[in-house]
């Protein structure tokens, strides 16, 4: 089976800036990807282009055709947005701290450095070198750190941490062979953190600008022209709109009655020479000088200025500090509209969209991501990821939600199709270790290092049971039996096994025996046996409800890590820690076979090993094994950057899912570079730019807070990429990996291969469209389902009549029902025909139910999915009757009195 990434879930947003275009579609870089969210449809997704490193910078054209992602090794992906596709690959020579499209989308401003360099933006022609360089500025003494462009594309504002702004203009002007040089916006005493253009709101030309500085103040320019004229000059001051329209009736009076017509009939604005304009828009900033207005102070006392943006069309600015809190501010006359605090870290990124009615905030630590509307004051967004490794996921039952549990002592629970989180537990006070959903109802359980096991009620959204032991447990492993009446957790500091009652939720027995941590615990699917491995070498098998302890033990050479029934329950899988899979027989107690792995999931040397990759044994063993839902492959994964796919019949591998390509993290490389060794260690590991790691704290804070040692570097590592938990969706359909990337989902690649079944030389699309005409439904739908091609199964299917449905379902041979389940399965979740879709079900199931149930096991993927999707239609339309109910009961009383 083939599985294409599909989303990533936990963060919706880990640093850089975001951007919002189209209005309603939010874009975050998560790690070395970017997310898409639509905030209209409350969908999220994850691009499937992944950078070399971390994304830090992103732009997006006007159009929203073309994104621009810049990572933090300075490589930029040019995307095409619509198609997801990439399109083009750079590399800028310095450290990217802002990028821009100009407005009309042709060119595009990168801030690399102390340059500001201009680029022509590659459209979808083809060239040899797409990206050309249009012009470079280098006037600034220290980096660059803002960037806003002229609506007519003309100009740029940049703002420096050399505490200046310059006004940039794009096209060299003719000046007598005299250089000019950019305006000045000087009188800041920190970093100029923002910079931007105000507008005349009726000529559209800028006339204002704006900085805002680290140390929380806002300075106000104005533009006044040395031209009194007024042609090609200072656009019209906002206190004065109709001073042209009086210059030019004043002229009027001199020339005559003519030229006073004319006037008129341009509206009141003396007509130009075409040349003219062309010189005068070109160099209107240029023959006149800026000064300082108003200078203003946020007042956010020893807070930084961390983010900031500036809406043209409401003249209003949006400020974040290093503090959490956020201030939204009314221009010219800098009136605070709101001033709120939102987080506890600072504010990363803060965003106007386009109709500046929404207020977009990211916050990096805590992977806060806050869409916020400001005049009704309500959240529109509000997502937070796990700010730590996510260690343990859990499917529910029908496939629709994902639990997740972290060591930030949190349990999440995700809508799958949505991408979202809508419900965090934290009772919790330490890391949670296991997850698991009771099939039954909708309750979940979590295991903690608190000593506690905790059942969650999803429908109420509350901690209605919790499970302790006489004397304080550190849990590591959880599950309950099919029932979902009895519970069961392994410890890593007592090596024992609690079984409670869920009814009571008293302790019912102690299952002793293990030598070492329980790291592996998991019920028969079939029957009441508990399988229990630790790192004793042993797997041992239990009968809960005798209570006579352990009924067998199957002893390993190395450490047992976990341990995994087959949906059938008639195998055992377990991993050791020299790398191998041993596959069990639980009911006789036999050795079936073993999978060597070390050699698959080998890879990646981290920084600190003295060993290469090869030579290094480091990692080579699986952590988190999972079945298949029909239990013919397995899912093994580990502290590598792989995850492997073994069939398990025959024992070979059918595949190795890479979960990331980020250079950022440790373990990714098998090969270092030489020339990044030093004395000192790897220069990845030494950060060289003390002044951006803080941005909130100065250096006088950190010495008190002991943050650093005087003359000291930091080494703060980087994280080892490993996958913690795997698990596969009951349909069959999906697989999620809790790897430190965050929690990757992966699905059945829908894209077209032709796969036949039963293919002979009279298969073919033409006797399926034959047949059709002939009125023989049954033999299209048999030729279409060998054919197994999906737009003809779909046509075969809706040709038949209702009255013949249960006819045809009777005819189809049992080989493909499978295929045939999965088509309505598809139908139900795409296609407006409800009830003749499950009328098809229905009688498919009444023709073939023994077959089906005999053998479930192949057919159990197929049967979920159709689960999954008569469920949710099911609670669709209990939503809709619940809330129309005393509507219809209003029209039916209504209709009784006529």
């Amino acid at each position: 089976m083939n599985f294409r990434f599909q989303n990533l879930l936990g963060a919706p947003y880990r640093g850089g800036n975001v951007v919002i275009s189209s209005n309603t579609v939010l874009l975050s870089p998560v790690g070395n990807r970017v997310a898409v969210t639509d905030l209209l449809k409350s969908e999220t997704t994850t691009l499937p282009i992944q950078s070399s490193s971390n994304v830090t910078r992103i732009a997006v054209s006007a159009d929203a055709t073309f994104l621009l992602a810049v990572d933090d090794r300075n490589r930029c992906l040019f995307i095409n947005l619509r198609r997801r596709a990439l399109l083009h690959r750079i590399t800028f020579k310095h450290r990217v701290t802002a990028a821009k499209f100009s407005p009309e989308g042709s060119l595009i401003a990168v801030a690399a450095g102390k340059l500001v360099q201009i680029w022509r933006s590659p459209a979808f022609r083809r060239e040899y070198f797409p990206f050309e360089l249009v012009r470079t500025f280098a006037d600034f003494d220290a980096k660059v750190t803002s960037l806003d462009w002229s609506p007519d594309s003309k100009y740029l504002v940049a703002g420096s941490k050399d505490l200046t702004a310059r006004i940039l203009c794009l096209k060299k002007l003719n000046t007598g062979g005299v250089k000019k040089r950019p305006f000045l916006l000087l009188g800041h005493r920190d970093s100029v953190a923002g910079s931007f253009f105000g507008v005349n709101s009726k000529t559209n030309r800028v006339c204002k600008a704006y900085t805002v500085t680290r140390d929380c103040y806002l300075f106000s320019w104005g533009f006044t022209s040395d031209d009194d004229s007024g042609e090609g000059s200072e656009p019209p001051s906002p206190g004065t709109p109709e001073r042209d329209v009086e210059e030019n009736l004043e002229d009027s009076e001199n020339d005559g009655v003519e030229k006073r017509k004319k006037i008129s009939e341009n509206g009141g604005v003396k007509k130009r020479k075409k040349t003219d304009i062309e010189d005068g828009d070109e160099g209107y900033l240029s023959r006149g000088k800026w000064e300082l207005l108003r200078k203003d102070g946020f007042m956010q006392g020893s807070a930084k200025v961390t983010a900031c943006d500036y809406h043209r069309g409401l003249d209003m600015v949006v400020v974040g500090f290093s503090n959490g809190v956020f201030g939204l501010y009314q221009m010219p006359d800098f009136v605070c509209i709101h001033l709120l605090s939102i987080s506890r870290e600072k504010i990363t990124t803060a965003v106007f969209n386009e109709l500046g009615n929404w207020l977009t905030f990211g916050c990096a630590k805590l992977g806060q991501l806050l869409v916020w509307e400001w005049r009704s004051e309500s959240y529109i967004l509000k997502q937070q990821g796990h700010y730590f490794d996510v260690n343990c996921v859990a499917y529910s039952p029908d496939s629709q939600l994902l639990a997740t549990g972290a060591d930030d002592n949190k349990v999440k629970v995700w809508t799958l199709s949505s991408g979202f989180c809508f419900v965090t537990f934290s009772e919790h006070t330490n890391a949670i270790t296991a997850l698991h959903f009771i099939p039954s109802n909708n309750v979940l359980l979590s295991a903690s290092l608190d000593g506690t096991i905790r059942a969650w009620d999803l429908l109420r959204y509350r901690n209605f049971k919790t499970f302790t032991t006489p004397s304080p447990r550190q849990f590591v492993s959880l599950t309950a039996d099919i029932s979902g009446e009895v519970i069961c957790a392994g410890t890593s500091d007592s090596f024992e096994v609690f079984v409670w009652s869920m009814k009571t939720g008293r302790l019912m027995d102690v299952l002793s025996g293990h030598e070492a941590p329980v790291h592996g615990l998991v019920f028969s699917p079939t029957n009441t046996v508990l399988a229990s491995s630790s790192y004793d070498k042993t797997v041992r098998l239990w009968n809960v409800f005798d209570g006579k302890g352990a009924v067998e033990t199957f002893p390993h050479t190395h450490d047992v890590l976990t341990v995994v029934y087959r949906p059938d329950g008639r195998q055992l899988a377990c991993s050791t820690l020299d790398g191998q899979i041993h596959f069990w027989d639980p009911i006789d107690g036999l050795l079936m076979y073993t999978i060597e792995g070390s050699r698959d999931i080998a890879g990646g040397r981290l920084m600190t090993d003295r060993r290469s990759a090869a030579n290094s044994t480091s990692g080579k063993f699986f952590t988190t094994l999972c079945y298949s839902a029909d239990g013919s492959y397995i899912l093994a994964g580990g502290s590598s950057r792989y995850i492997c796919m073994y069939d398990v019949t025959d024992q070979v591998l059918l595949r190795r899912f890479q979960i990331t390509h980020n250079l950022s993290l440790d373990g990714v490389l098998d090969i270092f570079n030489s020339k990044n060794m030093t004395e000192a260690g790897p220069l990845d590991l030494i950060d060289d730019d003390n002044s951006d790691i803080e941005e909130g704290v100065d250096k006088q804070t950190r010495g008190k807070l002991g943050l650093d040692l005087p003359g000291s570097m930091p080494n703060r590592g980087r994280p080892i990429i490993q996958t913690k938990s795997l698990r596969i969706a009951p349909t069959g359909r999906n697989f999620v990996a809790a790897t430190t990337e965050g929690v990757l989902v992966y699905s059945v690649d829908e894209s077209f291969i032709f796969d036949p079944t039963d293919l002979d030389i009279n298969v073919t699309p033409e006797a399926v469209e034959e047949a059709l005409r002939e009125n023989q439904p049954s033999k299209a739908l048999i030729l279409s389902l060998r054919l197994n091609e999906d737009s003809f199964i779909k046509k075969c299917i809706f040709a038949v009549s209702p009255g013949d449905i249960p006819a045809v379902a009777t005819s189809m041979p049992y080989k493909y029902i499978q295929r045939l389940v999965e088509a309505l399965a598809d139908l139900l979740e795409n296609c407006p025909h409800l009830e003749f879709t499950l009328r098809w079900s229905q009688e498919l199931c009444k023709a073939h139910g023994s077959s089906i149930q005999q053998n479930s096991r192949n057919l159990l993927p197929s049967l979920k999915s159709l689960q999954k999707a008569i469920t949710r239609i099911h609670q669709d339309l209990a939503d809709t009757c619940s809330s129309n109910e005393y509507m219809l009961r209003y029209l039916c009383s209504s209709g009784a009195k006529k």
